[in-house]
């Protein structure tokens, strides 16, 4: 069965944040064994990369969930940064975008509630992944 995933690195978020993209940056992807082989290999670069979130998905394909969440979110296109080389499904995310998914998502279960929201790298994954399965 293929795992949807979300992986963030440390390292290419401080890159990021340089450049002018920010520093939330994700990997979406979808594996069809245990994604962890794959992060363990890195993208752009950089080794640190760790699993955010992951979830088990049907009849979903890679491609199908980058170009849902492509529709949403920015894609930082890899052509145009060679730190990327080539690694498809990252993404540009902001905090903004992120706060107004959880309040809406609180709103509509009837937990409306106005408390302070401090963002870990688990709502941004959580995000991701309800974006790529809608």
């Amino acid at each position: 069965m293929p795992i949807l995933y979300v992986a963030r690195s440390a390292k290419l978020g401080r890159w990021a944040s340089d450049v002018g993209l920010g520093k939330n940056i994700y990997k979406v992807g979808v594996a069809e064994g245990d994604p962890k082989v794959l992060v363990a290999a890195g993208w752009a670069g950089e080794t640190d990369w760790t699993i955010a979130r992951k979830t088990a998905v049907e009849d979903l394909s890679e491609a199908e969930a980058l170009d849902r969440l492509g529709r949403k979110e920015k894609v930082i296109d890899p052509n145009l940064y060679p730190k990327l080389k080539g690694a498809a499904g990252v993404f540009r995310l902001t905090p903004a975008r992120v706060e107004n998914h959880i309040i809406v998502t609180r709103a509509l279960a009837g937990q409306s509630d106005r408390n302070e929201l401090k963002l870990k790298p688990a709502d941004y994954a959580d995000y991701l992944i309800h974006s790529a399965l809608r």
